[in-house]
């Protein structure tokens, strides 16, 4: 096995494979170099003397520059490595020419085909609070319902709990009701019930209206003040008629190509951008091959590596939106007195991530060398084919959540550290290392760990898109068989 890795031939840093001890000797390049101190799996090592000021060059890219001289087998950390970034900047579009030369393989998944014409490869009840006032009535309706019908015919019976719909202004507002209105709208559901309280400020009427045409057979709402005596006895009523509507429904093939997956990281570390990362690139690049889509969210974590996306945008309208999309979070850091590179969490420190450009250039690898087709402020819903980036912070549910709420059927989430928690679709665990899935298997749906254990990434990637085609035709990931199904919703305003 390996004990070192140099990404890019630019680089002046290795990456520590296994843990390097003081006093050990790497050869790179030709070149023997003598590890100066303890070194743990993941993290930096200087393989060329790097002086005060000089940029630490990982990926091909600067991750930061030095905060003061240091000798080849240093260890490169946050304390001696400073982020390169500050305010906004100006950028030029310097379009990038793209062929991904993958052939079309024809497959198929089973899934649900909707009314519509919209796919689902889940067939699920939900029960959707438009306001955090009635969350009790809904989960004791999902309680009952779930001891009723022992999920019989149906994939899964949730509901989905939060804290806001009233005392909210502006944005906030609007936010809460596009996220909820892609949820009652999601093709995973095959029916839903919406329950309100009557005397909120997302007001039910107003709403509906959000729905646009919709399906009235298999989405309903309930008003409970509006219900004479309990609204519980109305509300089971209610999801009976659309229980015994949903379980009629069969899955069916359906192509590749309607396939629409969201690209996730959290709890990363100094082999995501190694393993589970560039497995993701892999995977998204041959399903926008198939005419499939995915997307890449967590705005934060392109700064450092945006001009890598802006460059692949398809034409120069999207890269204005691209650069829009980068700066106006910016914008959002800075009213806050924030600075915009000050990300890394202490978990991806101790993982071996020094900087946001360091993360970010592991990070946006997620989403292969596709052209960017699309881009989409937060709460919007799908609307073009391939590569596609949306508005959305780093914050692992925030951002989970509107990769659900735009469309996608599956969330794929690189981990490091592991999570246990998933989003209302099925929310796939990708581990970067074999530590972690043999340390959490009740988290961890899939090990890219292997790629640095030699097995090869073409064999690694065939497997995976082969689980990922397993889970669209209704295989269960963790997420889903431990019962974990939240939502967040971006906030930023006053709450009255």
């Amino acid at each position: 096995m390996i004990q070192v890795l140099k990404i890019n031939p630019a680089d002046n840093v290795v990456v520590a494979i296994q843990p390097q001890q003081k006093g050990a000797v790497i050869n790179v390049d030709g070149q023997s170099i003598t590890i100066l101190e303890d070194v743990p799996a993941g993290h930096k090592i200087a393989i060329h003397e790097i002086k005060q000021g000089q940029d630490v060059i990982k990926y091909g890219y600067p991750i930061g520059h030095a905060r003061e001289d240091k000798q080849p087998g240093s260890w490169m950390n946050e304390h001696n490595i400073k982020t390169n970034l500050s305010g906004l900047l100006s950028y030029s579009y310097t379009p990038k020419q793209v062929s991904l030369n993958i052939a079309d393989e024809k497959r198929t998944f089973r899934g649900y085909r909707r009314a519509n014409g919209q796919v689902g490869v889940r067939n699920e009840v939900w029960i959707v609070p438009t306001v955090g006032c009635v969350n009790g009535i809904v989960q004791d309706l999902c309680r009952q319902l779930h001891e009723e019908t022992g999920l019989q015919g149906v994939d899964a019976i949730e509901c989905f709990p939060h804290n806001y719909g009233c005392s909210q202004l502006g944005d906030d507002h609007e936010n809460t009701k596009k996220i909820l209105r892609d949820l009652v709208l999601h093709p995973n559901a095959g029916a839903v019930l919406v329950v309100s309280l009557g005397c909120e400020n997302n007001q039910p009427d107003q709403f509906e209206q959000t729905l646009g045409e919709y399906d009235h057979n298999r989405i309903r709402f309930m008003v409970t003040q509006k219900v004479v005596g309990d609204e519980r006895e109305e509300g089971m009523r209610i999801l009976r008629e659309l229980y015994s509507i949903a379980r009629q429904d069969e899955r069916t093939d359906i192509p590749v190509s309607e396939l629409r997956v969201g690209l996730k990281c959290g709890g990363s570390d100094g082999f995501s951008g190694i393993t589970a990362n560039p497995l993701l690139g892999m995977f998204s690049d041959w399903l926008v091959a198939q005419g499939g889509t995915t997307v890449l969210t967590e705005v934060p974590e392109m700064f450092g590596a945006e001009t890598i996306l802006m460059n692949r945008c398809a034409d120069s309208h999207l890269f204005d939106q691209t650069v829009s999309l980068i700066n106006d979070f910016k914008e959002y850091f800075l009213s806050h007195g924030e600075p915009v590179g000050e990300n890394p969490s202490p978990g991806n420190k101790a993982g071996g991530i020094s900087t946001l450009e360091d993360k970010a250039l592991g990070c946006t690898q997620k989403c292969g060398t596709s052209l960017v087709r699309g881009v989409m402020p937060y709460g919007e819903r799908l609307e073009h084919k391939g590569l596609n980036l949306l508005s959305a912070p780093g914050n692992d549910l925030v951002a989970s959540t509107a990769l659900a709420s735009c469309g996608c059927h599956i969330v794929l989430f690189t981990t490091g550290r592991g999570t246990p928690f998933g989003t209302y679709v099925p929310t796939m665990k990708v581990s970067t290392n074999s530590t972690l899935y043999r340390n959490k298997p009740n988290w961890i749906d899939f090990n890219a760990g292997t790629i640095v254990e030699d097995e090869p990434m073409d064999q690694v990637a065939r497997r995976f898109t082969d689980y990922v085609l397993r889970v669209a035709s209704g295989e269960q990931v963790n997420n889903e068989k431990n019962g974990y199904h939240e939502i967040a919703i971006f906030k930023n305003g006053v709450t009255l």
